[in-house]
């Protein structure tokens, strides 16, 4: 059995299919119902739905020969595992929010409130800046506006709800989107069943791709 952990949301269901018309399908996963682990024994693969941040640790600990997380994921916990393909979807980017007409001043501190607190210190130490790290793990939006925090690092996608709440960004650290996780063990293991999927995948990013591009000409 190829173990294969897919994020919970319409993320997962997209991945799912793409896994699917590479071969191994397995129907049940998508009817409504409150299980969480689904295989095909005749396609040899099993699959759970797990919330997309735990991803990178079943894939990591073994219990997923293959997963796919966001690349916020992947930087933020840096599992120890191999990351192999980015399926060029679940496309937003990890931003610096503020309220409008904000200006830092490189004198103080800056107070920064965000679940990414790696991502959010690796950048500012990449230049030079000194913060204050603000763990938050939801509504992050509200720290800056009842004074909390100067800035947020979150992601963002239509910068909607930044909007709503007298946000704006104000820099973009970097893009996102899903990518493809592989147990190191599992790769030598399971090699065979691995690359039949990866290359699968791989045909139907490059297919999408040069799709979008034609259709920009």
């Amino acid at each position: 059995m190829l173990n294969v952990a897919l994020p919970k949301g319409r993320l997962g269901e997209k991945v799912y299919a793409m896994f699917a018309k590479a071969g191994f399908e397995c129907p049940e996963a998508l009817r409504e119902s409150r299980k969480l682990i689904f295989e095909n024994k005749e396609a040899g693969v099993r699959y759970f739905w797990v919330k997309p941040s735990d991803v990178s640790v079943y894939v990591e600990r073994g219990a997923a020969d293959i997963g796919v997380a966001g690349k916020d994921i992947i930087d933020e916990y840096e599992p120890d595992v191999y990351e192999i393909l980015d399926l060029n979807t679940g496309k937003c980017r990890m931003a610096v929010a503020a309220k409008k007409g904000f200006r830092d001043n490189p004198d103080t501190t800056l107070r920064v409130a965000t679940k990414f607190s790696n991502i959010a210190k690796s950048y500012y130490s990449s230049i030079g800046r000194d913060i204050d790290i603000i763990h938050l793990n939801g509504s992050i939006e509200l720290a800056p506006v009842l004074g909390m925090s100067d800035v947020i690092v979150d992601i963002v996608e239509t910068g909607t709800t930044l909007k709503e709440n007298g946000l704006e960004v104000i820099e973009s650290i970097m893009p996102i989107s899903a990518r493809v996780i592989v147990n190191k063990a599992s790769f030598e293991f399971k090699k065979g069943d691995i690359m039949k999927v990866l290359g699968s995948l791989k045909t139907q990013v490059e297919e999408k791709l040069a799709k979008e591009m034609g259709e920009q000409k």
